[in-house]
């Protein structure tokens, strides 16, 4: 019996290899700080505890506020 050659499959193309670009990044822009504004604080004179006053009451009169046994004085800092 002859024996029948088997059919080679034809040749395959080449295959284009796919490169995943990477996507490109937007420029982030930096928070700026806001600048150091000044406020309003009470400090003791005897042991150097700062209470800072971050919103005024609206009273007509000044409150006093005791540390230590006297009254604290105001200071004008920034935070």
């Amino acid at each position: 019996m002859v024996k029948k050659k088997k059919a080679k499959p034809a040749p395959r193309k080449p295959v284009k290899k796919v490169v995943k670009k990477k996507p490109v990044k937007k420029a982030v822009k930096k928070e700026v700080a806001p600048a150091p504004r000044p406020v309003t604080a009470l400090e003791c004179r005897v042991c150097g505890y700062r209470l800072i006053i971050d919103r005024k009451c609206g009273c007509a009169e000044e409150h006093v506020m005791l540390c230590c046994g006297q009254p604290m004085e105001k200071v004008e800092t920034t935070v």
